[in-house]
C-alpha cells in the first residue's frame, strides 16, 4: 500500500480489526474455501504453495516456492508501498537473511517502520526511504541505494503502478510482484490516467488490470507464473529463469486467461498467528 485517503484508511482499519479478532467459524470457512480452491489446481501451480507470515495474503509462500525453483542469487529486494512495515512481501525474506530497500510515502508509516525494524536498519540489512513515488523519480530513488540485478521487486502503490513499473530501469529484478485490479478481467487492458499526485480513495480507480500488467512485463522479458487466490497480486519471473536443465519450472500456460484469479477479498482475513508487535526482532537466519 501507499498513500490513501482517510475514507479508504477507515475502511481498511475496520476490515483488518474484524479479521484479526474474528475467531468465529468465518475464519475457518475462509481457510476451508482457500484449501478447496488449491486442491482443484494442478500440483505445479504456485497458489497451492501460498502461506502468510508477514505478507497481506499468501504471497510469502508463493515467493518462497518461486525461489525454491529458480534459486536465490543475491538475497536482495526492493519493495515500495510497505505502510508501517508489519505487512508486506519482503519482511519474511528479511527475517531469512535477505537485505534490501523499502520506499514509503507516508511520514507516519515510515516512523513506525523505522521503529519496528530498528534492529535490521542498524545492522545495514534494511534501508527505508521516505518518498512519494512518481514515474519521474522512481529510478533516482532506487539508484541512491542499489542498481543492477536484484532478486525481487515488489510494487503496491494503489494507483500509478503501471507507469512507475514501466519506467524502472536502474534495477533488473529476477522476480517481480505487482498488484493488479481484479475487477478488470482478461482480456481487458486497463489502468488509471497518470497523475503524479494520485492518492487512492478506496474505489475501483487504482492500479492496472492483469492483462495490461502482463503486456508490459512481457515486453520487458518476463512471464506471468501466478496470481494469488484472493485476486490482488501477480507474480512474474524473468524468461531466462523459466527452465533448468531443459525442464520447465512452471509447466503450465503463462497467460492471464489461464492464471487470473478473481477478486476474492473475503480471503484476506486468514491469520498467520498472533498480531505483529511494535518491534520485530531478527531471527537466527538474519
Amino acid at each position: 500500500m501507499f498513500l490513501v485517503s482517510s475514507l479508504a484508511l477507515k475502511i481498511c482499519k475496520v476490515l483488518v480489526t474484524y479479521c484479526l479478532y474474528d475467531s468465529s467459524p468465518g475464519n475457518a470457512q475462509r481457510l476451508l474455501l482457500a484449501n478447496s480452491l488449491k486442491e482443484k489446481l494442478q500440483p505445479s501451480r504456485l497458489e497451492r504453495y501460498g502461506y502468510k507470515i508477514y505478507s497481506q495474503n499468501e504471497e510469502d509462500g508463493i515467493i518462497q516456492e518461486i525461489f525454491n525453483r529458480i534459486g536465490i542469487k543475491h538475497h536482495s529486494f526492493v519493495e515500495f508501498g510497505v505502510e508501517g512495515g508489519k505487512e508486506c512481501n519482503t519482511l519474511a525474506l528479511l527475517m531469512n537473511g535477505w537485505h534490501g530497500l523499502w520506499i514509503e510515502g507516508s511520514h507516519k508509516n515510515c516512523a513506525k517502520a523505522n521503529k519496528r525494524l530498528r534492529h535490521f536498519i542498524d545492522s545495514n540489512e534494511l534501508s527505508i526511504k521516505e518518498a512519494f513515488i512518481t514515474k519521474e523519480n522512481i529510478n533516482s530513488l532506487i539508484s541512491e541505494y542499489v542498481s543492477g540485478e536484484i532478486d525481487l521487486l515488489s510494487i503496491d502503490i494503489d494507483g500509478n503502478d503501471y507507469y512507475v513499473l514501466k519506467e524502472i530501469q536502474t534495477v533488473q529484478p529476477r522476480v517481480i510482484v505487482c498488484e493488479y485490479n481484479a475487477k478488470f478481467r482478461p482480456p481487458i487492458r486497463w489502468t488509471i490516467p497518470y497523475d503524479p499526485k494520485h492518492v487512492w480513495n478506496g474505489s475501483e480507480n487504482q492500479g492496472m488490470s492483469l492483462s495490461l500488467a502482463n503486456e508490459l512485463l512481457t515486453s520487458k522479458g518476463y512471464s506471468l507464473v501466478a496470481t494469488g487466490l484472493e485476486g490482488s497480486n501477480a507474480f512474474f519471473v524473468r524468461n531466462d529463469l523459466l527452465t533448468s536443465n531443459g525442464s520447465e519450472l512452471f509447466p503450465y500456460p503463462h497467460t492471464p486467461e489461464c492464471l487470473y484469479n478473481p477478486a476474492r477479498y473475503y480471503l484476506l482475513c486468514n491469520p498467520s498467528g498472533h498480531p505483529v508487535d511494535k518491534v520485530i526482532y531478527p531471527s537466527q537466519n538474519s
